[in-house]
This record gives C-alpha cells, structure tokens and sequence, in this order.
C-alpha cells in the first residue's frame, strides 16, 4: 500500500513509519523542517518537505497523489490558539478534502480520546485543542473517506505492550505512542476498521483480540467494551 503520513517527525508518524516500511508498505511521510529529513529516511520512509500549515487543498492534494492511505498525525503542539487552529483544525480539514478529491480512499485520524466529548472551558488552555480536533474529527466523518478515527489517552514514552482497553467507557489514561503506532499499523489494511471511532488505553488485551472484536463489529455481531480483566470480547 502507497501510505503518506502527514506530521511524519512526530513520535507516533515516526515509529509507525519504521512498522509500516518494514512490513512492505510504500511511505512518504510529510514533514515541514530540511533537518528531519535524515530522521525520516532512517525510518525507510521517502521524505517529503511541505509545510501543510501554509498549503492550500490543490497543493495539498499535489502532496497526496498516488497515495492509497493517509495518516494524518500531524499537531501544531499546543500553546497558541491561533496556530492550533491553523494546523489541528484547519489543516487536518483541507488535508481530508484534498484526499477525497484525489479519490485516495482510506484516512486515520489520530485524535484524542476526549475529542467530540470533552467540555473544556473557554478559559482552559486546552479549550482551543478541544475544539479544533472535535471539528477535524467530525468533517472527516462527514467525508466521502474509509475513515477510522484513533483517540488515544494521555501520551506516553513507555514501551510498547501491544495491549489495549478500548470502547466508549474510556475516558481517560495512559497511552503509549508505541502502542498507538501499532493500533495505526494494524488498522490501516484493515477496511473493516472503516467508519469506527476508537477511544482506548493502554491496557490488558491483546492487539490480535483488538483486530478480532473489531471484525465481529463490522459483521454487525454485538461485542463488549475490550477493557482491563475481560476476556471475553463478545456479549
């Protein structure tokens, strides 16, 4: 699969570049600073310099041609509201756009797992994060798209475990990057895991029961929240 990771210096684009490259796929990863080429490159990923901030959807859509499968883990890093705005909102917006006006098929969206729930006040610094992402996430689910939506807890540099607690319930907790980059790894062939939202943490099931329970969604079959001490998946 031709796959083009936008935000490709970040932790999570970096390690799942490495994964992705290692397993056959073809990457690109999109980042906006010369100096990380050399990082990207370690990766096996092609490394392409654009700065998504500035693109417009044309320009933009140039980046993505020939893609099958865009990530998109890009994030303008908190702290001013104006450039979260810029990146996590509008970027990500005309980044969805441009894809589906290339008739590249397949999007993940690395969100939070907040996004589209949390009420952060006006006064919170976090409030404009908040905001952004929730609309991102949301014009991606109104897209023409194969989308999937991964909403991760608090981020963290702990080891990968490959072990997961997903569903609605969760709210909160420690993720790793290294669990997340193996989540995007696993779904990204996966078209099943299209039109899903997944909220999750780090946790007690294994990612091959992960995949499992998410099959059993997409042939409609009922299945329970994969949380901590539960090994049985469906209800």
């Amino acid at each position: 699969m031709k796959i083009t990771i936008i935000g490709g210096h970040g932790k999570i684009a970096l390690l799942t570049a490495a994964m992705l490259s290692e397993s056959g796929h073809q990457v690109r990863s999109v980042v906006r600073n010369e100096d990380h080429r050399s990082d990207v490159e370690e990766t096996g990923a092609h490394c392409v310099v654009a700065d998504v901030e500035t693109l417009d959807t044309d320009a933009l859509g140039e980046v993505l041609d020939g893609s099958e499968a865009v990530v998109w883990s890009a994030g303008a890093g908190g702290g001013n509201p104006e450039r979260t705005y810029a990146v996590d909102r509008d970027a990500a917006i005309r980044s969805i756009d441009a894809a589906a006006a290339r008739g590249i098929p397949r999007f993940i969206m690395v969100s939070y797992v907040g996004s589209g729930r949390d009420e952060v006040p006006q006064d919170n610094p976090f409030h404009h994060y908040a905001v952004a992402k929730a609309a991102a996430d949301d014009h991606l689910r109104s897209s023409p798209l194969q989308w999937t939506i991964l909403a991760p807890g608090q981020l963290t540099e702990e080891e990968a475990t490959r072990k997961f607690d997903v569903g609605d319930h969760v709210t909160h907790g420690a993720t790793s990057r290294a669990n997340v980059a193996h989540l995007i790894a696993a779904v990204l062939p996966r078209m099943s895991t299209a039109g899903l939202t997944l909220r999750f943490r780090d946790g007690a099931v294994a990612l091959e029961d992960v995949l499992v329970s998410l099959e059993r969604v997409a042939a409609g079959s009922p299945v329970a929240p994969l949380r901590e001490g539960r090994t049985d998946l469906v209800t």
